[in-house]
């Protein structure tokens, strides 16, 4: 999970981290933001310095390799043993979801703000001033970019400015901000689950866009949308500051809902939910919360994973904690990050459940007396858990 830890300087150090479900920590990671990236070349980009820049969506591979995004500035890919194979700073932020030939799909913003594109040399009808413009980015195994699909044409090409308008009208183009779409999560369906989906092909894109409130899936090849979740007509369907939307299987596709109320505890709406949608039947329903579950609520980031028992892993990335629930919304797993102050917890970005034991930790390279250097002493257990 995308996490953090204390430092030497007992500052906090953003990093990932390895767990077993006890809690107990089996790897972590901790790159120094300040020597990647070249340092201060990439500093005109969204996310500044690298070294001031959080950590934000990671992946790990069956070999112990970690991807991580430096968000909004980088990819970076890491062997278990912590040492950097290689970087791409492509302004580069939140997620990274992998393709089935092994090409990775990663949310990018533009080197600078913009106004036009090639393809809008007139600029976009509404956006009128220079924005942050977001990328779907295609990224191979050895960090070249092989696909740059731009958001706002995306939604322009295919009639759907209206909701560039949404989001500015939540203040998303002010002077601080820029950000018109403010994409956090692109999924590639794959061959294995394409037939469930009728309406969509092996390959397709889902995409969140936050800003917006909006989801769609896209396809790559020729720009076309093919869904979005729009708004129903009932409040069950409409979608605030979403994040990972997935394919779960027979057609469905469920989507992280924060639900963002503008409170500090989600009194208002109730808190954060999981919705799921399938769009060849136009159905809609709330997984998460249920009658009998306690609710959660995290004003932004987010994560939730479908898990093959039929259970759902949800983080709760402003509370700090990760938690298993059973479909019937009952808490049957959880890990929380001590407190670093009388009132406030070290956010976690993201949690992710991967079918690994110990066994095969320990045949990674650099595991056994090499990972002594990458997993924390007993006295870093006590104050990183």
């Amino acid at each position: 999970m995308s996490s953090w830890k204390w430092g030497a300087s007992g500052g906090l150090e953003p990093g990932a981290k390895l767990i077993d479900h006890r809690g107990r920590t089996v790897r972590e990671w901790h790159p120094d933001r300040g020597a990647l990236f070249g340092g201060s070349a990439v500093e005109t980009l969204k996310g500044g310095l690298p070294a001031t820049a959080k950590f934000h969506g990671s992946h790990l591979l069956p070999n112990g390799d970690l991807l991580l995004v430096l968000n909004y500035i980088g990819l970076l890919r890491m062997d278990a043993c912590g040492d950097v194979e290689w970087t791409l700073g492509e302004g580069i932020h939140h997620s990274i979801d992998q393709a089935e030939d092994g090409s990775f799909w990663v949310p990018a913003t533009s080197a600078e703000r913009r106004a036009k594109t090639e393809r809008y040399p007139n600029g976009f009808p509404g956006v009128d001033t220079p924005v942050w413009m977001d990328r779907l980015l295609q990224v191979s195994d050895e960090g070249d970019v092989l696909n740059d699909i731009n958001v706002l044409e995306v939604l322009y090409d295919n009639g759907l400015e209206r909701y560039v308008r949404k989001a500015y009208g939540r203040g998303a183009f002010t002077d601080d901000n820029g950000d018109p779409t403010h994409l956090n999560d692109i999924e590639p369906l794959p061959s294995s689950l394409a037939d469930e989906y009728p309406m969509f092909e092996t390959g397709d894109l889902l995409v969140s866009l936050k800003h917006p409130n909006l989801v769609l899936v896209l396809d790559p090849a020729s720009g076309a949308v093919k869904w979005h979740a729009d708004s129903g007509p009932s409040d069950v369907h409409h979608l605030i500051q979403q994040h990972d939307p997935d394919f779960m299987g027979d057609g469905w596709i469920g989507v992280f809902d924060n639900q963002d109320d503008f409170t500090n505890r989600g009194t208002m709406l109730g808190g954060s939910r999981i919705l799921a949608f399938r769009p060849h039947t136009d159905s809609v329903r709330v997984l998460f919360p249920t009658p009998r579950s306690d609710s959660i609520y995290t004003q932004n980031r987010g994560k939730w994973q479908h898990l093959d028992n039929g259970n759902m892993l949800l983080t709760e990335s402003n509370g700090g904690r990760v938690l298993e629930v059973t479909p019937g919304g009952r808490a049957v797993w959880e890990w929380i990050r001590d407190p670093h102050s009388a009132s406030r917890v070290p956010f976690v970005t993201s949690g992710t459940r991967y079918d690994l034991t110990r066994e095969d930790v320990a045949e990674w390279s650099c595991s056994a007396s090499e990972a002594s250097s990458n997993a924390p002493n007993s006295d870093d257990e006590q104050r990183t858990e």
